[in-house]
């Protein structure tokens, strides 16, 4: 059965890296600039749309969609490895810090 997480995807990367000996260019400088380019890519593909049109993609346009979410998830989860940081850990820490910052009753 094929394990579907995070620190599945972190292994493979660091893998995937390795073989190609890309870890040398994977710094976290580096890899903050390739994500803040992929995410901007993502964002190239809503320019110029209504939010109706944004909520109603071609096939074609939600799988450029879903192709530049992949990179800004391989580039963020390469990122976060880099410096030891658990992504889930810190997404749930920050909810915690959002909860108490814009609390539901709000």
């Amino acid at each position: 059965m094929e394990q579907r997480s995070l620190e599945a995807l972190r292994d493979e990367l660091r893998q995937f890296a390795r073989a190609r000996d890309w870890e040398q260019f994977h710094t976290p400088k580096n890899l903050a600039m390739a994500l803040i380019v992929e995410a901007a890519e993502l964002v190239e593909q809503f320019q110029w749309l209504t939010p109706e049109q944004s909520q109603e993609l071609s096939p074609e346009k939600l799988e450029a969609v879903r192709q530049e979410c992949a990179d800004i998830l391989i580039y963020l989860t390469r990122f976060a490895d880099m410096l030891g940081i658990d992504l889930l850990d810190a997404a749930r820490d920050k909810l915690v810090i959002n909860a108490a910052k814009y609390p539901a009753l709000k």
